[in-house]
């Protein structure tokens, strides 16, 4: 698994504003922006995540994801801090 194919997964199952993906090819780490996480706390938002991935995680194709989550709006409130 590559930080690109992982993207790609993500995507395909997640609308995505903005999206990086790092690591080394079992741990990963995500900073996801998406409409989808308004409303949701953050396990629901990390669920979102984890099902765009399927049996990837089960089967060990994704050993770790570790994942920051925000909407738009927390997304340019960061960004402008």
């Amino acid at each position: 698994m590559t930080a690109d194919q992982l993207q790609s997964i993500i995507r395909a199952g997640l609308a995505c504003e903005h999206l990086t993906v790092e690591g080394d090819g079992r741990h990963w780490y995500a900073t996801i922006v998406s409409a989808e996480f308004e409303g949701k706390r953050l396990l629901a938002r990390q669920r979102l995540v984890y099902a765009t991935l399927g049996d990837r995680i089960k089967t060990d194709e994704v050993h770790a994801l570790s994942m920051k989550t925000h909407t738009p709006a927390e997304w340019a409130n960061a960004l402008s801090e």
